[in-house]
Order: C-alpha cells, then structure tokens, then sequence
C-alpha cells in the first residue's frame, strides 16, 4: 500500500497556476496518472497547459473535450484526457484507455471524478476549488495527494518557486 501525502497551495493568478502546473510536470517519471478535479472553469486545462511545458511539449494542449483524448511528444508523451462527457467506465476501457494510463507517458485526467473506479492508489489527485472569497477572478486553492516520497520532493521544489 502506497503511504499518501498531500500538500494546498493558494494561487492568485492564472501565471502561478501554469507555474505550479509546470513544476509538477518537471518532477513526472513515465507512468504517472494525475487525477484532477474541480469545477467548471476551476483551472484544470490551465494547469494542463503548465503539466505540458514541464515536460517540454512544444505545442499547448487544448481541452479535449470532443475527442475524449490528446496526445502531445515531449520529454514524455502526454496524454491529456477529458472525461466530461464520459457516460461510464465501460466507455473508457473500450477505448482502450490502459495503454495511455500505464504505459510510458504521463496521462492527466480532468473531471476524474466521474470515472474515480479506473484510478490506481498512485495516481496523484489534484482538485482544484475556487475560494468563496476570492481576493481575485483567478484565486485557486489546489489540493495535491501523492505518494509520500513524490509529495516531499515536490513540496521542495514549490518552495523553492515560492509558491508554498
């Protein structure tokens, strides 16, 4: 079993969620699953986009929105899944979704939560909430859980950017 940590991070901008996006796609090995939630307009693609420049894909992801699923070559592939008009879990497993989960490349997931049965224990979960308060139109809290070793690093890395 996988012993979890988890770490909150306040953003003020849509820069500083590309940032955090792009420090947590520099620290990805292959295989990585980050699982990630939040509402309509809470940050996911943004955060996508910043996974993407972290491993040094050259073209920005768009929302995949229509076609389920985007692949993009970098230091790692990224597949850049959308899960919103997923009616079920059946729906990805004939897609053939475990080859682009458990293969060589990164996959991040939005809207996770309407699949949550298809995610491994190590899948990193990021949920993304807009404050009641916001302080501005782009205020985000982001919630990351991961496996311990990878949250710890992590959190070092985040500091060092000051965004922790």
């Amino acid at each position: 079993m996988t012993e979890l940590d988890s770490i909150q991070i306040h953003v003020s901008s849509a820069d500083q969620t590309l940032k955090l996006g792009e420090i947590i796609g520099k620290s990805l090995k292959p295989g990585t699953i980050i699982a990630l939630t939040g509402e309509l307009g809470a940050g996911k693609s943004v955060l996508v986009k910043g996974i993407a420049k972290g491993l040094q894909v050259e073209e920005e992801p768009n929302s995949p929105t229509f076609v389920i699923m985007n692949c993009y070559e970098g230091r790692l592939p990224l597949f850049h899944f959308d899960l919103y008009r997923v009616a079920d879990e059946d729906e990805l497993i004939a897609m053939g979704y475990e080859e682009f989960f458990f293969g060589e490349g990164v996959a991040a997931v939005e809207w996770a939560d309407r699949v949550p049965g298809i995610f491994p224990e190590e899948a990193i979960e990021i949920g993304i909430t807009i404050p009641e308060e916001e302080e501005s139109e782009n205020s985000r809290n982001i919630n990351i859980t991961g496996a311990r070793e990878w949250v710890l690093s992590f959190k070092s890395t985040a500091a060092q950017a000051s965004l922790i």
